[in-house]
């Protein structure tokens, strides 16, 4: 550990990794919709969504063995130029094929999350090295409550209009495209603040020099730890409620567009408010949970929570009966639509479902590793999620136009079901619970 103030270190990756998912999450409301701008289909649009994820699973480990020998500050610097580039691409985008490649490049860039963990772990003693990931885990969860929220905001009526008068003619202007200039924007500060603060935390007498080829792949490492007693059975529900979930993100936005008529605005609000929800009980509600039942029951309990929630997604507008006449829910404003009320009754349980599994999972599989291979774990768990999100968002999109438009949330709620069995078979002596 050779930076000077580690804590000082520490705050600016943390700012670092903050304002990068900062600007990924303002896009999450546009992308679907800006694919069938184009004329794609649903399907279509969730490859798009699963390129980003594949070219980051790919890219993080290139990217963390070169920050080994070339060191931290300019691998993470390269990464945020690059972001830079690809979310201008984005926006300036005037065909399907050029949407593909900004957002390949993006999720390339956007493997330099394995080089800001790699940081962590040089600035951080190994006791402190599972709460320094933590706090970047953190940094991702605010990202995405944020992200949604500014990307409703640039693609607002309001805010285009006044674009369109302030910015050159030759700047496209959409409620696609402004979201797209201000995360390239974001990510450009971003980098400024990089290049001015962030030292080097990896000089180069420290550098390793270990060839690639005797390197374990991320994929290897999954097949350890599937082997691994206890731990398998861990990363495979992380897998599953990853795979599952990125079914709901993927397809929500197609499903209230079709349903609602919603746009990329409204999303965003809906999917702040679900941002929302999940930082709450993460941060409020989770502690006190788990002392008094302890990981291993909030994980089932959470996933037996998305069961049910996951499947009745798509069903929202036929449980609107069911829902009491709330007329204005304030005493000034529009009427809430029985529907939409509907929508929030079933989302609210899903957030929450989600982070209770999500946390547990991560907790549980610390747990099962040991002090040192804390840093490993996580990474396991990060390779699962990276796997079933290129994965989740592709399978999703074809049951959405091959099928029906509730099969991916019926299939999503039917994955939860096999993690509760999983967890069953979980030795829990290993386990030390609250």
């Amino acid at each position: 550990m050779t930076v000077e103030n580690p804590r000082r270190a520490l705050a600016v990756v943390f700012g670092i990794v903050f304002i990068d998912l900062l600007g990924f999450g303002i896009l999450i409301p546009v992308i679907p919709l800006y694919a069938l701008s184009f004329g794609a289909s649903e399907f279509v649009g969730s490859l798009l969504i699963a390129s980003y994820s594949a070219m980051q699973f790919l890219a993080a480990p290139f990217l963390g063995r070169l920050s080994d020998t070339r060191g931290r500050r300019p691998v993470l610097l390269v990464s945020l130029t690059g972001s830079v580039v690809a979310w201008t691409l984005f926006g300036l985008a005037g065909s399907l094929v050029v949407l593909f490649l900004a957002r390949m490049l993006a999720g390339a860039m956007g493997g330099n999350i394995a080089t800001a963990q790699a940081y962590i772990a040089d600035i951080t003693p190994p006791e402190d090295r599972a709460k320094g990931l933590g706090l970047l885990g953190a940094a991702f969860g605010l990202g995405f409550v944020f992200g949604p929220a500014l990307g409703g905001f640039f693609a607002s009526e309001t805010v285009l209009s006044v674009a369109r008068d302030v910015l050159p003619a030759v700047v496209p202007v959409s409620e696609f495209t402004l979201p797209s200039f201000a995360a390239a924007v974001i990510t450009a500060a971003n980098l400024l603040l990089a290049f001015v603060v962030l030292p080097e935390s990896r000089p180069p007498e420290e550098r390793d020099d270990v060839p690639v080829q005797e390197r374990e792949s991320r994929l290897q490492q999954l097949r350890d730890a599937l082997t691994t007693e206890g731990l398998g059975a861990l990363v495979v529900s992380f897998f599953l409620v990853s795979f599952a979930f990125s079914a709901l993100e993927s397809q929500f936005i197609f499903l209230t567009n079709d349903q609602y008529g919603y746009g990329a605005t409204e999303n965003a609000l809906l999917l702040t408010y679900f941002g929302v929800v999940i930082a709450v009980v993460q941060g409020g509600l989770v502690g006190p949970l788990t002392e008094r039942f302890g990981e291993y029951r909030l994980a089932i309990v959470g996933a037996a929570i998305q069961v049910v929630t996951l499947a009745a997604v798509p069903f929202a507008p036929r449980l609107a009966p069911l829902v009491p006449n709330v007329g204005r829910l304030l005493p000034v404003g529009p009427t809430v639509p029985a529907a939409i009320v509907a929508l929030f009754v079933v989302v609210t349980p899903l957030a929450t479902g989600n982070a209770l599994t999500n946390v547990s999972l991560n907790t549980l599989v610390s747990r099962a590793a040991s002090a040192d291979d804390q840093g490993g774990a996580f990474g396991l768990t990060q390779s699962a999620g990276s796997l079933a999100r290129t994965f989740g968002p592709a399978l999703a999109g074809a049951l959405y136009t091959g099928i029906a438009f509730w099969s991916p949330f019926v299939a999503g709620g039917l994955l939860m079901i096999p993690i509760v069995v999983l967890l069953s078979t979980v030795d829990r002596s290993t386990l030390t619970e609250g």
